[in-house]
């Protein structure tokens, strides 16, 4: 059989390479006559520049030293493909796991604009970005300054958010700001992947629905949505309420902002890598990610992937599975074998690799 295998990263504890090349090596442990295809996937977050390495012969990774989201310099990299686009990784420049503690008024995505401008510097002649795993809520704020944000100063010469919290803060002080000073568009343009839909303000926006994972605690909600909501009466001519751009807090509006198009991540990634024409050719299809939940459906990897891989048999690998995978004609749950195994369930965040690879072989010992 041919046996596609095309996991997202399991988050903080191993990247979408080496999970889809344990997955696989167990597979063959079981049935080493059948042909194994590694595709890791990402959706725009965490892992996306690693995906396009691995399935893009030529690529290049560059490196470039940026401001870190909460100040400090941080050495990141981007990617050089061989067509002369390039692909930025917010999470590598301007991420939570660069955080030794949680900034949720401080951080921001000034690296992620350095990044993406030592790209175009370069000579980059379209951009693919992706922006999930930020760790700031700043609005996109800190990239457009970046990338040339005209006005971006109070009345007094400071810079915006001068003297330490958000960036957002002493917006009635700045003056007009004008996009024309900031970099043109590539040749190519610029597609922005996301796995969120958020718009930037209300009760499913940046704030209330994302800003709890950075550290902004329920009584402070409000702060930063009146702080977003202030930052986007700036741009009277950018829609708030365009799905993605509460991405990334709010990075996706400011990415609009400079006029760049957002695009459902997964099934980006999938169709810039050839993930279509690869899946029609397997009998097998098998996807995966750290937890398969209830918001897996929501444009996530594995349900991509699955709706992807329809008339082949369909396979999951999860670090946890918490939501029915009725779509799926059997799935393994690392955290399961591991406490089948081991009898400690934490097991499987310590060495998800050793169980990812068990979990090819069940998987492959129902085929």
């Amino acid at each position: 059989m041919h046996v596609v295998v095309a996991p997202d990263s399991f988050k903080g504890t191993a990247t979408a390479a080496a999970v889809a090349a344990a997955i696989g090596d167990g597979w063959l442990a079981a049935r080493p006559d059948d042909t194994v295809t590694l595709l890791p996937m990402a959706d725009g977050g965490e892992g996306t520049l690693d995906a396009f390495a691995a399935a893009v012969p030529g690529s290049r990774r560059v490196p470039v030293r940026v401001t870190g989201p909460a100040g400090a310099p941080v050495d990141a990299e981007w990617l050089a493909l061989p067509d002369g686009r390039a692909v930025v990784e917010l999470a590598v420049t301007s991420g939570l796991p660069l955080l030794s503690t949680l900034e949720p008024d401080a951080a921001q995505t000034t690296g992620f604009g350095e990044a993406i401008a030592a790209a175009l510097d370069a000579g980059a002649t379209g951009l693919v970005l992706g922006i999930g795993g930020s760790a700031s809520t700043d609005g996109g704020a800190g990239l457009l300054g970046a990338l040339g944000l005209g006005g971006v100063g109070a009345s007094d010469g400071s810079p915006l958010g001068a003297g330490g919290g958000s960036l957002l803060d002493g917006l009635d002080g700045l003056g007009a700001l004008t996009t024309s000073t900031l970099r043109p568009l590539p040749p190519l343009g610029v597609t922005v992947l996301t796995d969120v839909t958020s718009p930037l303000l209300g009760p499913t926006g940046a704030a209330a629905v994302f800003g709890p994972q950075k550290g902004v605690t329920p009584d402070r909600v409000p702060v930063h949505e009146a702080r977003l909501a202030a930052w986007a009466a700036r741009f009277p001519d950018v829609d708030p309420t365009t799905p993605g751009a509460g991405a990334a807090g709010g990075a996706g509006f400011g990415l609009l902002v400079w006029g760049a198009t957002l695009a459902r991540g997964a099934g980006a990634v999938a169709a810039v890598l050839g993930l279509p024409d690869v899946v029609a050719t397997a009998d097998v299809v098998v996807t995966g990610e750290g937890r398969f939940d209830g918001q897996s459906a929501a444009g996530k990897v594995a349900s991509v992937v699955c709706a992807m891989a329809e008339g082949r048999r369909r396979m999951l690998v999860a670090g946890a599975i918490d939501a029915p995978v009725d779509d799926f004609d059997a799935a393994a749950s690392l955290t399961v074998i591991a406490t089948q195994t081991t009898g400690e369930p934490s097991d499987a965040m310590t060495d998800p690799l050793r169980f990812a690879r068990i979990a090819g072989q069940r998987l492959a010992a129902r085929a």
